[in-house]
């Protein structure tokens, strides 16, 4: 798919539009909106000397008409910034430019309240007013009401039998003001270039994925000889429901591919692999088959479909994960040997990221024959759309080249816009950045590790401002490789805690099978769980979740929430608020009635203490301004968590005990 780039450099406006954003790379690549998204434009403008400006951001359909034009607000007085919130409809390639103005009649109202007040050249600035009202009716389509309102304003002007300050009163009256903001009289107008915006289905912004391994679900032992027997996809099924009873809208499956035998991992990664033990399903491929193929002990196609269908019933998609690697065994490395890397041995290279060792799988080298690999990896991703997964789940996408991306994303884009990409990159901000840029829709974010209050407000501040434009957000607290130091030690409460932060942190989050029942032990000196399902089978006592603990409950309860609120589908709507106490964070997220599908305000509170450990209480200095409320406001406080509901102005006080109440999450309520 070749995108619309921005036009080409020319020289510089009447009026300069500077600085335009969102803008990836100057336009070089498209930046990223939803339908109904609340999308911020923001550009530098200004002109020389002391003339008024103004700027309009001009939204256009994938049609090539005009969608909006919105008029764009002074957000940092001195610093000529504006800014315009913009919201597309439909899915497809926007498009969206500034133009920047000079605002005669906001010149003449400055210059005229200050000289007609100081009784200087008073006859000749009302002149001058009435003169621009004529150019008004003149140059603007307008109503008849709106005709004879400045018709009237420009009599006035003229009328020297009342005083000056009664006429000038006539031309800047509130009224006229408001007329000639909403349809001005523009002069100079210099456009900038023209930006792209891919919009995408909502789900590519927000959605709650839940991941587990099929294979687990149903596993038994056999009672005779006390091996295992594998789950299969028709036992997974049976999990489906339990999954959409917690508000999930997706269910990812970790690779459900046949697994090799060939330096087969044990439990715990070990290099000793028994008999029983099913290996990692990211050791892809053996004699039954490569990535397009179903692991024979999970079932075949008719299981897949009918699993795909049973979720469809229950309101999820299935997302499936893509690890592009092979083992030993896998068809690939004896048809295309050239599609990997060979030492001087004249072995084969596993993959390795020092000190660490996979001797289990072989990565792909793109180099050697780029068309090929390329070719076949499309036929793998067709092969599964076209069995109904909607989403696909990257494996480690920073470990192959960033042009293979582009390029592949955008060829399964023009065919199936509606395939959603999520990156699994835990990497450097530059190539997670870059593989956003390139087109995948999510991406796994440093979340994970971000635990402290200073931590948090920092990064929940970086991926809803600074880098939405190229990335969007998933926030997971735990995966099936990682557990961290904090999860490992703060126990139930620490897994409480996470799953508000991140259900209310970004519009799309997930949870890893297993975390309603507070796994929290790790292998002795890594950050994964012991015992790691990635090498073993790992049935589970979801009735003892769901009676012992709590988190499924509140898992269920904050997706709810999730749905009940659009506030929390948007990203780019937050503000981190100051508290009193180093572990007591605060933010909130804001849908202006305007932007809103019905059209009402909706305004979130978080409010968490990130202390496992210990009761926090503080006091919230609340930006008021940030909510739509007035600096001495009083409103109503109603917790979603528990419904109650608590009288807060401007700098309420709270107490959250991790054992109990770890967390608010409220609603603004001022009717």
């Amino acid at each position: 798919m070749t995108y619309p780039q921005p036009v080409p450099q020319s020289p510089i406006g009447r009026i300069p539009v500077l600085d335009v954003t969102p803008s990836a790379q100057g336009g070089r690549w498209p930046t990223k909106a939803v339908v109904g998204e609340a999308v911020p434009i923001r550009a530098t403008v200004f002109r020389e000397g002391h003339d008024a400006v103004a700027a309009t951001a001009v939204l256009i359909a994938p049609d090539g008409t005009e969608h909006t034009r919105t008029p764009m607000v002074d957000v940092s007085p001195g610093n000529d910034l504006f800014e315009a919130t913009v919201v597309p409809t439909s899915t497809g390639i926007w498009t969206f430019r500034v133009e920047g103005w000079s605002d005669p009649y906001g010149t003449w109202h400055h210059d005229a309240t200050i000289k007609v007040h100081a009784g200087v050249d008073t006859e000749l600035m009302l002149e001058e007013g009435a003169r621009l009202l004529e150019r008004a009716l003149a140059e603007v389509r307008r109503t008849e009401p709106h005709r004879h309102l400045l018709s009237d304003a420009v009599t006035a002007l003229r009328d020297t039998s009342r005083p000056a300050s009664v006429r000038l009163a006539a031309g800047t009256a509130p009224e006229v003001v408001d007329l000639l903001s909403a349809a001005p009289l523009r002069d100079y107008v210099s456009p900038s270039a023209t930006y792209t915006l891919v919009v995408d289905r909502p789900l590519a912004l927000a959605g709650a994925w839940y991941e587990f391994f099929p294979r687990s679900e149903g596993a038994r032992r056999d009672p005779d000889t006390g091996h295992w027997v594998t789950g299969t996809l028709r036992t997974a099924a049976e999990r489906l429901k339990a999954i959409a009873q917690m508000g999930f809208d997706v269910v990812y499956l970790t690779p459900i591919h046949p697994i090799g035998t060939t330096n087969r991992k044990g439990r715990n990664n070990t290099l000793n692999a028994r008999p029983e033990d099913p290996g990692s399903p990211y050791a892809i491929g053996s004699p039954d088959g490569g990535h397009d193929a179903i692991h024979p002990d999970l079932g075949d196609f008719d299981d897949f479909d009918a699993f795909v269908a049973r979720a469809r019933d229950l309101g999820m998609e299935v997302a499936l994960d893509v690890a592009l690697q092979a083992s030993p065994d896998h068809p690939w490395v004896t048809e295309h040997p050239e599609w990997f890397t060979t030492r001087a041995d004249g072995s084969i290279a596993y993959a390795e990221n020092p000190p660490k060792k996979y001797q289990d799988i072989f990565p792909l080298n793109f180099d050697n024959d780029y068309p090929g690999i390329y070719a076949a990896v499309r036929g793998v991703l067709q092969t599964w759309i076209d069995h109904g997964v909607t989403a696909f789940r990257v494996d480690n996408p920073h470990t192959k080249p960033v042009r293979f991306w582009e390029e592949i994303l955008a060829d399964v884009r023009a065919d199936h816009p509606e395939v959603i990409f999520l990156s699994e990159a835990f990497t450097k901000p530059a190539m997670m950045h870059a593989l956003g840029m390139v087109g995948f829709h999510q991406s796994y974010t440093y979340f994970t590790w971000r635990h402290s209050k200073a931590e948090l407000a920092a990064y929940f501040t970086e991926v809803a401002h600074e880098s939405a434009h190229l990335m969007r957000p998933s926030f997971w607290p735990t995966t099936h490789d990682i557990l961290t130091p904090y999860m490992q030690q703060g126990g139930q409460a620490a897994f409480a805690i996470r799953a508000v932060l991140a259900a209310t942190g970004s519009p799309t989050w997930g949870v890893y099978s297993g975390y309603e029942l507070v796994e929290h032990i790790a292998r002795p000196g890594a950050q994964e769980q012991i015992d790691n399902e990635k090498y073993e089978f790992k049935p589970r006592d979801w009735e003892a979740a769901r009676t012992e603990y709590g988190i499924t409950d509140l898992i269920t309860r904050l997706n709810q929430i999730r749905r009940r609120h659009p506030a929390l589908q948007q990203l780019r709507n937050l503000t981190v608020h100051p508290t009193t106490d180093d572990a007591t964070f605060c933010f909130s997220k804001r849908l202006r009635a305007e932007h809103a599908p019905d059209g009402r305000e909706d305004v979130v509170i978080v409010v968490v203490n990130t202390d496992p450990y210990t009761s926090r209480s503080a006091h919230l200095d609340l930006d008021m301004q940030a909510l739509g409320l007035a600096a001495d406001a009083t409103f109503t406080a109603h917790d979603e968590l528990t419904g109650e509901s608590y009288p807060w102005n401007a700098r309420p006080w709270v107490h959250l005990d991790p054992l109990g109440r770890c967390a608010h999450v409220l609603e603004v309520q001022t009717g």
